[in-house]
């Protein structure tokens, strides 16, 4: 199956369902995988809007930010990253994110 099909199977799925969290990860990610960050950007910016305790989406867009050279960006959702995931308990995430922050300049 190519990234286009799966893409689009995505995006039909979320179009009956815009409100699951792992079908907009999965769009994300395709994002990623196509190197078109700035639509990952958009993506995991609605997952978190929509779903706002998947501490994964945080991580990934902060990631992707520093890519794009958006570090200030990049910096305020790993922060809120971190903080939702030490409410989760989620202490190896909220570990890689800090590391992450902590190596921006």
């Amino acid at each position: 199956m190519s990234n286009s099909s799966r893409k689009q199977q995505l995006q039909a799925m979320l179009a009956e369902d815009p409100n699951d969290p792992f079908l907009r990860y999965g769009l994300a990610m395709e994002y990623l995988s196509e190197g078109a960050d700035a639509e990952a950007v958009r993506c995991f910016a609605e997952l978190r809007a929509v779903s706002p305790d998947y501490v994964p989406a945080y991580l990934q867009e902060g990631q992707v930010l520093i890519r794009l050279g958006r570090v200030d960006e990049a910096r305020a959702v790993l922060r809120q990253g971190i903080a939702v995931a030490q409410r989760q308990g989620d202490a190896h995430a909220a570990g890689e994110m800090q590391g992450f922050l902590d190596s921006l300049p």
